[in-house]
């Protein structure tokens, strides 16, 4: 558990990463948030430790909204599903996360760190382990008709995402308001339960 101070720290690597990008260091983290190098050092190990936070600090923004599998019906299993994609769409639309993926890109396979990897294991694999609890969870109430849940959470994520995250990366000025990202967490999640919505009931009726 991340103390407020830790969080604050990480928040400025985040602010580091939208200005520097490429150019982000513990001397310069340190300097921004009002720190020595060796606490930084105590809290996150190296510099590809207070990546791995600062990624998994982001990821953590996408709430999964827990279900009652014993009462579970479709209007929470929706409700769950809507606001996971609403607040994964603010998250990636936001300048930090475009900042930190466009660096994340440009070191896959270079050498200089493990900045890709680190972001897809406490980014999008991460977010698939904290959903995808959610998503057996309306297969075993009768809402939700899936065969592997891997398949089932990536049509989800493609189906929230569309193409928004490529076209931020590469610059386009996209807008999108409180009231669009709602709208589009509602039509994903519509989408999704189309696609995979049992097509019986819970007691096969």
């Amino acid at each position: 558990m991340l103390t407020e101070r830790q969080k604050a720290v990480l928040d400025a690597a985040l602010r580091l990463l939208v200005e520097e990008g490429d150019n982000l260091t513990m001397t310069a983290v340190a300097r921004r948030a009002s720190c020595s190098k060796e606490t930084l050092y105590k809290w996150f190990g190296d510099r590809d430790g207070l990546l791995t936070a600062t990624v998994q600090w982001q990821a953590s923004k996408v709430r999964v909204v827990p279900v009652d599998g014993e009462r579970l019906d479709l209007t929470s299993l929706t409700a769950s599903l809507e606001g996971f994609a609403s607040d994964w769409l603010k998250v990636i639309s936001s300048d930090t996360s475009i900042a930190l993926n466009r660096v994340a890109v440009g070191h896959a396979g270079s050498g200089k760190d493990d900045l890709g990897a680190i972001v897809l294991e406490n980014g999008r694999f991460a977010l698939a382990r904290r959903l995808k609890p959610v998503l057996l969870a309306g297969k075993q109430a009768g809402l939700l008709d899936f065969a592997d849940a891997e398949t089932a959470f990536r049509s989800f994520f493609g189906l929230v995402a569309r193409d928004v995250q490529i076209r931020l990366l590469l610059g386009d000025r996209l807008e999108l308001t409180e009231a669009a990202i709602g709208g589009d967490a509602v039509r994903a999640t519509q989408q999704f339960l189309a696609l995979f919505g049992a097509k019986t009931g819970p007691q096969g009726l």
